[in-house]
Parts: structure tokens; C-alpha cells; sequence
């Protein structure tokens, strides 16, 4: 089913509704692994995903009949956006199921092409179920937004300008959510060239594809726990489960921490706003034991809400020894916080916040608790401020910094 006819079909028709997303090299993320990296910045495209890709070939390969009935699909915020704006281009009426945890802007978006949206479940697994409810009560016609080899085929598009771009390309790390987008990729890819290394990245709170292919099926995690929200699967794709097994060389797994960083290192590095899932290929680059390898990073979304920006800039910031708090016990007498301040000040430390605590004894003249919280310039300058306040006879703590 997955000819390289069909991908060569699929490319030239999906060209009618994406934008060219060249290879953008990376020169932090070369000098960082020791490898060339290039980066498929599908956070550029105009639903703000790759998804289109697939939704907008799929419903091309629709009867008309099918079309008018109307379309409905489950997504946890790309696809769906995908087939919203495809179902438009086509005149054909959408009804999208998304889960309840989905970001705002996604749901806004889909809305904003004019489909009707409807929330349910805590997860797509959920949504799907409905989704399906829906479509056999209604008649719509479903798109699955990943265990279809249609739309399978739709997304392996993306392979045909990563080869054509870069010929020699090595590897390829692509994200993995229930497993569309590595089914088109993979098998697009060894198509191509049947040497090249194809690597899907999970999350390790969804890592369903990584539990399949252990078990040699289709496995079904009992939950799923990720800041990745659009990877966040329980079960993966059945009918295109065999085409991974075939051409997927391996699969990596990443903490949501490790994605706080990469989402930090895109923005101050290359000044690009990528979704948590999209941050997946980004973050596994360092658990790759290859160096000098021409390698291409898929970007697959920029879907993210300004609040989930917000807290994982500042846990990014945290997590890198930008920000951090600690703890120091002084007398309760006039001059002391003085003291604290200038001490810091004179290390080019910044105070953001202070607590101040009167009662962490009984003996309030022999000790209260301060906790500053303050901004360093990294690891390094957290370390020196640290040292100068031991040096002023301070014994400070490093302690959970909540901002």
C-alpha cells in the first residue's frame, strides 16, 4: 500500500496546502553532539504542524459521498487543525473531538477554520472513542489521525524534501505519537535509501510504540503522563504497527525535563517557538552514540499556549541554574537583611524574592529563616554567589524554588 507512486502522488498534491519548511542547520546543536544537524522546522508550516500534510491527502483520496457527509476525527490539537483546514479547502463540513487537556490556542485555531469542536476525555484514546460514537450515530466519515495508511502516506511527504534537500542524509529522527508520522517517514525512507538510520522519539510517560515493539504488538499502556501533549498515546496504530517494526531502526525515549531544556535551547539559539512534542527529535540528539553523521531533526509542531510557555520557560530557567533559591538562618536584628542584599549585590546576583520567617525556632534572636530567590547568569555563577555567602558566615541551603 505504501508504493513510492503514492508518495510521489501525495507530495505533489499536498504542495496545494503546505509551505516550503527548508532544512535549517544547526550550528548549536553540531558543535553541542559532534554531528551535523539539521532541523525540519514543521512548526513553520500554517496550521502550525505537519498533521495537514496527511489530513489534506486523505480527504483527497475520499469519494465525493463521503466527503458530504461530513468528516469528524479525535486529535489532541494538530490533526485536528489539519482536517479542519483540508475539510475547508474541500467545502466539507468538520467535527472535531479533542480532549479536555487540550492547549487553548489549539482548540481556538481549530475553531477559527471553521470547524465544530467538541471536548471530551482527559486523552486522545478518549476523544477517539467518542469520535467514533459520534461518527456511527451521525454518519460522518472518520479520519484517524494516525492508523491510516493514507494518511501515513500524507505525512511521509516530509521525507521526499528531506532527500531531496539533503541527498546524504544519515539519519532521520522523527516524533512518535501513535505512529503515523514515523510509518510515512520510515518507509518512505528506506525506500529512498534502504542504509539510512530512522529514529522514532517517544516520550517516556507515553512510550506505547517503545512497549510495542518490545512485546512484538500492539501494546496498550495503562496511562500516560507527559507535557508532550501531542504524543501523549496509549495505543498505537494496528495497521501500520507492521510497517514500524520493518522500517524503524530504533526508538528513544525522553523525561519532560530534558524537553524544558531543548524548548529553551530553540528559542535563544534559533529563535523558534516549538511545542513540547515537536521538542521530542530535539532532545534525543544527545542519547544518539554517533558523531560526524549528517542528521536531520523533525520539528513537528509550534502549537503551544502562552501559559505552557510561560512555566516551561521558568522551570527551563530552573532547571539551568538561571534561577534558584536558598535558604539562610540569621539573627533577628536591624542590618542583617542588609548584609544578605549586599553581599549578593556585590556578586552580580539579582533578587527576585525574599521570605522571610520568624518562627522557624523559638528563639527568634538567635535565628530566623530567610529564603531569596535570585537570577544567576548559570551553574558557574550560582556556585560563586553561593561561596560568598559562606564566606560572610552565611550557611546557605539550596532549596525547591517555587515561583
Amino acid at each position: 500500500m505504501l508504493t513510492l507512486d503514492k508518495f510521489e502522488e501525495a507530495s505533489e498534491k499536498v504542495r496545494e496546502v503546505t509551505l516550503e519548511t527548508k532544512l535549517v542547520y544547526s550550528d548549536y546543536l553540531s558543535n553541542l553532539t559532534g554531528n551535523k544537524i539539521y532541523l525540519k522546522p514543521e512548526n513553520m508550516q500554517f496550521t502550525g504542524a505537519y498533521k495537514v500534510r496527511g489530513a489534506y491527502y486523505k480527504i483527497s483520496t475520499l469519494s465525493e459521498e463521503e466527503r458530504e457527509r461530513g468528516l469528524i476525527t479525535a486529535s489532541a490539537g494538530n490533526h485536528a487543525q489539519g482536517v479542519a483546514y483540508a475539510a475547508k479547502c474541500y467545502g466539507a463540513k468538520a467535527v472535531i473531538v479533542m480532549p479536555t487537556t487540550t492547549p487553548l490556542i489549539k482548540v481556538n485555531r481549530t475553531k477559527s477554520y471553521g470547524a465544530q469542536v467538541v471536548l471530551y476525555g482527559d486523552v486522545y484514546d478518549e476523544a477517539e472513542r467518542k469520535a467514533h460514537e459520534l461518527a456511527e450515530k451521525e454518519g460522518y466519515t472518520f479520519i484517524h489521525p494516525f492508523d491510516d495508511l493514507a494518511v501515513a502516506t500524507g505525512q511521509g511527504t516530509i521525507a521526499m524534501e528531506i532527500f531531496k534537500e539533503l541527498p546524504l542524509v544519515e539519519y532521520i529522527l522523527v516524533p512518535i505519537g501513535g505512529g503515523g508520522l514515523a510509518t510515512g517517514v520510515s518507509t518512505l525512507s528506506k525506500l529512498l535509501n534502504p542504509k539510512i538510520k530512522v529514529i522514532g522519539v517517544e516520550p517516556a510517560g507515553a512510550n506505547c510504540m517503545q512497549a510495542s515493539f518490545a512485546a512484538g504488538k500492539v501494546t496498550t499502556l495503562p496511562t500516560v503522563n507527559t507535557i508532550a501533549d501531542g504524543t501523549a498515546v496509549k495505543t498505537p496504530g494496528s495497521q501500520i504497527f507492521p510497517y514500524i517494526q520493518q522500517n524503524l531502526d530504533d526508538i528513544i525515549t525522553v523525561d519532560d525535563d530534558e524537553l524544558i531544556v531543548a524548548f529553551l535551547d530553540m528559542v535563544e539559539n534559533h529563535k523558534m517557538i516549538v511545542e513540547n512534542s515537536g521538542l521530542l527529535t530535539v532532545a534525543a540528539l544527545k542519547h544518539l552514540d554517533v558523531t560526524d553523521k549528517r542528521i536531520v531533526s523533525i520539528l513537528s509542531g509550534g502549537n503551544m499556549d502562552v501559559i505552557t510557555m510561560s512555566s516551561v520557560v521558568q522551570q527551563g530557567l530552573i532547571f539551568r541554574d538561571r534561577i534558584f533559591t536558598v535558604s539562610v538562618l540569621l539573627p533577628d536584628k536591624p542590618g542583617e537583611l542588609s548584609k544578605v542584599a549586599s553581599t549578593i549585590a556585590d556578586e552580580q546576583g539579582n533578587v527576585i524574592k525574599l521570605e522571610h520567617n520568624q518562627f522557624v525556632t523559638t528563639n527568634r534572636n538567635a535565628a530566623v529563616e530567610l529564603r531569596i530567590t535570585m537570577e544567576s547568569f548559570g551553574t558557574d555563577h550560582k556556585k560563586q554567589i553561593m561561596k560568598a555567602l559562606e564566606k560572610s558566615g552565611y550557611k546557605p541551603k539550596l532549596v525547591r524554588t517555587s515561583l
